[in-house]
């Protein structure tokens, strides 16, 4: 999760300020070497494999902010966010991977860090590999899952989320429903926020704010990664060599990286990707096949979707794209999928035809309509009507927005089939998609749609 503040380093080398500046930034960057005496890689594809590694480093931060933000005591010194960047070879587009820490893992044969015990490989949850072997381990297990080889290693820490968050000004973040999670202290009410380092924290380490647990995580990391890439690349900050410097140090200040990611990768990258913005970028998470995968000794954890993780990977291992990209257009956000209201469109007009014109634009943009329009008992309907039960008032006003200039109109007992009773002032139907367009499932969505519109 920290770990979407180290792609900043990648879109901030992109205001090329030049080789001497970023020399003296390389300086910043503790190294590891997570590639010492691997053997048996997979095979390079093309493009650029990074593997971001968030882990829950602490020691920066005051006592004080440790309590406001509910970061707990000692850190674990463990990682609990795993994401795989690739970029394309052409730097035309990034595809991130996320990858989650309770998935079933078997671990290569490997030395134990802490006790210096040689073992066999066994089961574990993927975060665990960081805690027995490291970095290394880390990066062995993870090409052993995914048959994927990784190119560069970064790993960051919740004192760089926050200073990075903080020294761009915050990142603007809409939710359509209330944000509440008393573990972390997250109290977002709906609407329009510009988040800051603390809270921004409390944002994407959220894992109670529904029932999709570290799922529903993952997503609203990828909301806040497409987010900060907005706001990156639209705010001008690339183009102030002061506060280029600012926000890069803040980045590197807590990073850790392998001996091969230094000045003239950050500089070639960056020059590449000078354009690069949220619809450049495609998220999604590895497909879960197995919820709740008991094993011994170990928990319960997530287990892949085996043929449909190998489809994933092997886009990643062709450099190709994760979804095929079409225009969606100017979509409004709203609280409720269009594929989950049910929907019957009467005519209340003298027009013929009007109905069914609805209801086709309706099914059109997604709704899921009866197919079956009928004439209203009113006739003389100037502006369309949305009558809904108030049990499904969610479901109304995003079909409401669908139908711009529609009035709701609340009627108990109407039960959970939304009614649309066309006006001589229809016109169209305005394309929405829910804040999540997955839909609770495991999806692959661009950036610019799921940052703020």
């Amino acid at each position: 999760m920290r770990a979407v503040t180290t792609l900043s380093v990648v879109v901030l080398a992109s205001a090329g300020i030049g080789h001497a500046v970023m020399t003296s930034l390389d300086a910043d960057i503790t190294r590891v070497d997570p590639f010492k005496d691997m053997k048996n890689r997979p095979q390079a594809g093309h493009g650029m494999n990074i593997l971001l590694v968030g882990t829950d480093g602490r020691e920066k931060i005051s006592k004080e902010e440790r309590h406001k933000y509910r970061l707990g005591g000692a850190p674990c010194h463990c990682t609990d966010t795993m994401m795989i960047v690739h970029i394309s070879e052409d730097r035309e587009r990034a595809s991130v991977v996320s990858l989650p820490r309770d998935s079933y893992a078997v671990t290569p044969t490997h030395v134990d860090q802490v006790s210096g015990k040689r073992h066999n490989g066994h089961p574990v949850k993927l975060n665990a590999a960081y805690a027995e072997g490291g970095p290394q381990l880390t990066v062995r297990t993870v090409e052993s899952m995914t048959k994927v080889k990784i190119d560069h290693y970064l790993e960051v820490d919740f004192t760089s989320f926050m200073k990075t968050v903080d020294v761009v000004g915050g990142v603007p973040i809409c939710t359509t429903a209330p944000l509440k999670d008393s573990y972390t202290g997250l109290n977002l009410p709906a609407g329009r926020h510009t988040l800051a380092g603390g809270q921004a924290l409390q944002f994407v380490r959220a894992r109670h704010v529904d029932g999709a647990s570290d799922l529903g995580r993952m997503k609203r990391q990828q909301r806040f990664m497409a987010a900060l890439v907005e706001r990156l690349t639209s705010s001008g900050i690339l183009l102030n060599p002061m506060k280029f410097r600012d926000v890069t140090r803040a980045v590197l200040g807590s990073v850790r990286a392998d001996k091969g990611f230094g000045t003239d990768e950050m500089l070639d990258l960056g020059r590449a990707m000078r354009n690069f913005s949220p619809s450049s970028s495609e998220f999604t998470t590895v497909p879960i096949g197995r919820m709740g995968f008991a094993v011994k000794g170990v928990g319960s954890t997530l287990k892949w979707d085996a043929e449909k993780s190998e489809q994933l990977f092997h886009a990643l291992r062709q450099d190709q794209p994760l979804s095929v990209h079409r225009s969606r257009g100017a979509a409004l956000i709203v609280p409720v999928a269009p594929q989950q209201i049910r929907v019957q469109v009467e005519n209340g007009t003298r027009t013929a035809g009007l109905g069914r014109r609805v209801d086709a634009a309706l099914t059109s943009t997604g709704f899921r309509t009866t197919k079956a329009p009928v004439t209203s008992a009113a006739r003389d309907v100037r502006r369309t009507i949305v009558a809904h039960d108030p049990r499904w008032d969610r479901s109304a006003k995003s079909l409401a927005a669908a139908l711009p200039g529609s009035e709701l109109r609340a009627v108990k007992g109407l039960g959970p089939t939304l009614k649309v009773i066309a006006g001589a002032d229809f016109e169209r139907v305005r394309k929405v998609r829910a804040e999540d367009p997955g839909q609770g499932e495991v999806g692959v969505v661009r950036g610019d749609e799921v940052a703020c519109s």
